[in-house]
């Protein structure tokens, strides 16, 4: 669905941009992205999966109105990774599964 326009498949020249960690793998993308966009960048199509089917999900409005971007960054989980904005070293995981959620005290 998300594809780069051929024009920019080159945009970020290897001097330019930041870089993090999508899945382990490092990924440079233009100062000013977003966390969705890196992971996009890393070939990644399904960002989660449901907690009940297991069903694929990947972004789809990009302007954090759906919630199919969910993601772990920085080892917080549930993130909109569409509304992250990447910074150098940031750490970027698929969701997995539910959210564990401690009760209030």
């Amino acid at each position: 669905m998300f594809r780069p326009r051929p024009e920019r498949a080159s945009a970020v020249p290897a001097q330019a941009g930041i870089t993090v960690a999508v899945e382990g793998r490092t990924v440079r993308v233009p100062a000013g992205a977003s966390a969705a966009a890196a992971m996009l960048a890393a070939g990644w199509r399904s960002f989660r999966e449901t907690p009940v089917s297991g069903a694929a999900r990947g972004p789809w409005c990009m302007i954090g109105l759906c919630f199919d971007c969910l993601a772990e960054i920085d080892g917080v989980p549930n993130r909109q990774s569409c509304m992250v904005t990447a910074r150098p070293g940031m750490q970027i995981r698929r969701q997995r599964g539910a959210r564990n959620i401690e009760p209030a005290r």
